[in-house]
């Protein structure tokens, strides 16, 4: 018999009853839900007249619609305040942890879940969030779901679900100077394109993946959605424990090691068969850009547009809508293009080193005065710490302001929007039209990128400035 592969691992000890030719009863063990799916899950067990089945195995936080000035009054827009003070009602009632607007633990979903502890090996979570599959980084199953299935889960604590089959992306070698983890997810969507991993869940391998930090793994978890896989994973190694250890809901002590010793086994098994199976090498992947109007749609920064030979037939359409949309050119040089904002931020890249790379970059520099940006800390200990390690002053002192915690730019559900027919580069993960705001442009890159743009004004490959 062969062996399992580490999301067969963690699925099988989780499923509760199997429905033949059906879906598997899965037991959930971390269910964390915010202000805008949860509003009718709610209502719906509400209505049926029953609680919550394990509150203590739910987290709620309010980020999507929360502004990033100004927190402490009351939210402008009606239905945004609407749904943050129906969380607020809704875990009240149920007896739900919340970290609401104020306090310190609040943030965005995905990077709370982690920082705080929550997060851990071997664990089932959803969200009703695309980017769930962020927590797969720690090597735990990590989905989102509808809102139908956030009232299943908080009635059940269990999901009906079909088992994805299973993918391992390798990635060998050695990254190159000026090459992140956000280039390198950018990079693999590029090649296996946006529906590439459709019905498949991903774990990530290969020596580039393992000299990540845990902040870089969230990356290329976080974004494992946007190749249409179900989600991703990367098996736990010391790096993983060392980022656990300690933090605010983790095991302590003696406790810890027992943990650690279990997370050991975390792993897929060297005779385990993957349904496929991909591997890159790192060093060919550079900085990446997108150009057109989704994730996959991306280029290496010193490259171009690719011209309409370039593009299947059964993409052309696609692609000419793109470049419409997008008011560029088929064959295009990236490099030069003038660009109006840059937006730091989102559940891919709002952590702490996401704005350390990005202060460090910038130090000493001064923003392109054509360039409006936005640094928005990914939660409440984000901004904390990049006030006491003194990132703050450096990005004020370079014409950058820190707005306060939320998913802000990354989709316009909020004040932050980019304006009509605007060029912005984005640390977000998501390009679609309109995504950041009615008619906004959008390019996704890294958050080194991203600050390389904001001090040039213009598309530039940050190697050039290092």
């Amino acid at each position: 018999m062969a062996g399992k592969t580490l999301f067969d691992k963690i699925w099988d000890a989780h499923v509760v009853d199997e429905i033949e030719g059906g879906p598997s009863v899965l037991y959930i063990d971390k269910h964390l839900i915010h202000e805008v799916t949860s509003p009718q899950a709610f209502a719906g067990i509400d209505k049926r007249g029953i609680k919550v089945a394990r509150p203590q195995n739910t987290v709620a936080t309010p980020d999507h619609n929360v502004p990033t000035v100004d927190q402490h009054l009351p939210i402008k827009d009606q239905l945004s305040r609407f749904q943050v003070n129906k969380l607020t009602e809704n875990c009240q009632k149920h007896g739900v942890t919340l970290y609401g607007l104020g306090h310190p633990f609040q943030g965005i979903v995905h990077v709370i879940g982690p920082e705080l502890g929550i997060t851990q090996p071997g664990m089932t979570m959803v969200c009703g969030d695309s980017h769930t599959s962020t927590h797969g980084a720690f090597g735990s199953v990590a989905f989102g779901i509808g809102t139908s299935e956030v009232e299943m889960v908080l009635a059940t604590q269990c999901i009906l679900q079909p088992k994805p089959k299973r993918m391992r992306i390798n990635v060998e070698g050695k990254l190159s100077k000026g090459v992140t983890a956000k280039d390198i997810i950018l990079y693999i969507i590029a090649k296996i394109t946006a529906s590439g991993g459709t019905g498949y869940f991903i774990e990530y391998a290969g020596s580039a993946i393992r000299s990540l930090s845990m902040e870089g793994r969230m990356t290329i978890c976080n974004m494992s959605i946007e190749s249409g896989a179900r989600g991703g994973l990367i098996a736990p190694d010391e790096t993983t424990f060392n980022y656990i250890k300690g933090r605010e809901f983790a095991p302590k002590g003696a406790d810890f090691d027992k943990a650690v010793a279990k997370w050991k086994k975390l792993k897929t098994d060297a005779d385990a068969i993957f349904d496929m199976e991909l591997t890159y090498d790192a060093a060919d992947i550079e900085p990446m850009i997108t150009y057109g109007t989704n994730p996959g749609m991306g280029a290496k920064i010193s490259g171009h547009i690719p011209s309409e030979k370039e593009i299947e037939k059964s993409n052309l359409t696609t692609f000419k809508k793109s470049m419409d949309y997008m008011g560029f050119n088929a064959g295009d040089i990236l490099i030069g293009k003038p660009v109006d904002y840059v937006f730091v931020g989102s559940c891919t890249n709002g952590r702490i080193e996401d704005l350390r790379e990005v202060a460090q970059f910038v130090k000493g520099k001064k923003k392109a005065a054509n360039v409006t940006a936005w640094i928005v800390p990914g939660s409440r200990q984000v901004e904390k710490q990049a006030i006491e390690e003194g990132l703050t002053a450096i990005l004020e002192s370079a014409g950058f302001k820190l707005r306060q915690p939320g998913c802000s730019a990354c989709l316009a559900m909020n004040d932050d929007k980019i304006p009509e027919g605007k060029l912005a580069v984005s640390t977000s993960n998501r390009n679609f039209e309109g995504r950041q705001g009615p008619g906004a442009k959008t390019m996704l890159a890294s958050p080194l990128t991203a600050a390389a743009v904001a001090v040039s004004g213009k598309i530039v490959d940050p190697r050039t400035l290092l």
